[in-house]
């Protein structure tokens, strides 16, 4: 069973409350629309499972193989997303809503009445140190729409996408495709957030066991990882 190695700058292993676990990154295609992100996850662990396996997904894939991202060209900006998007803080980690196109996905998600309130909320809140109140208020894991980024492979550096559509389910289909617990995560260098787990898993023992996060959206094309404890 030739099992992959690390990505470039990051460690097969982590220790998780005393516990060590590896997390093999799975190579794979150019992911689309066209695929069925089940069949995807199963072509590329074929042989390689065991049964205490967990399988952790990007929710980046998950929304492409949805057809949640689009070409920013196809995305019409209102003036409103123009102006709200001027007062969003610009995340490291990513582009997150300071574009027209990805506050015009969230606008079209939950609605302009949403949209408002969650930035009025905001602006009430923020001078007293209180951040992240537009996302908990607008809801509907609008923290997980990102737009076009340098480090993403093509087409993804000139698109826009939204959270998966319902991640709990679709970690539920691959978890009884496959055998294994699943789990779809929003991942970056600063921070992590389980969107969706099958029965049985610990959302939160998966944002530890990739806290600092083995997976690429580069040139790596490792959308997905198999953790196994040692």
């Amino acid at each position: 069973m030739n099992l992959p190695k690390s990505n470039p700058g990051k460690n097969l292993t982590i220790k998780v409350d005393g516990k060590v676990y590896v997390r093999y990154p799975i190579k794979t295609m150019l992911i689309t629309k066209d695929d069925a992100i089940v069949e995807v996850v199963r072509r590329h662990t074929e042989g390689l499972l065991e049964s205490d396996d967990l399988i952790v997904i990007s929710e980046r894939v998950v929304a492409i193989t949805q057809g949640r991202c689009f070409p920013i060209s196809e995305i019409k900006p209102s003036r409103l997303a123009k102006f709200l998007m001027k007062f969003v803080y610009k995340h490291p980690g990513g582009i997150g809503l300071k574009s027209p196109w990805t506050m015009q996905l969230a606008i079209n998600e939950v609605g302009v009445p949403w949209i408002l309130l969650a930035a009025l909320v905001a602006a009430l809140t923020k001078p007293f140190g209180i951040r992240g109140m537009f996302y908990r208020v607008a809801g509907h894991n609008i923290a997980a729409i990102d737009g076009p980024c340098d480090y993403t492979l093509p087409p993804g550096n000139q698109s826009a996408k939204l959270a998966p559509k319902d991640p709990g389910k679709v970690a539920q289909r691959i978890s009884n495709a496959l055998g294994v617990g699943a789990a779809i995560i929003d991942a970056n260098d600063y921070g992590q957030k389980t969107l969706g787990a099958s029965k049985g898993v610990d959302p939160k023992f998966v944002e530890k066991v990739f806290a600092d996060n083995p997976l690429s959206q580069a040139d790596e094309q490792t959308p997905f990882a198999i953790v196994r404890k040692v």
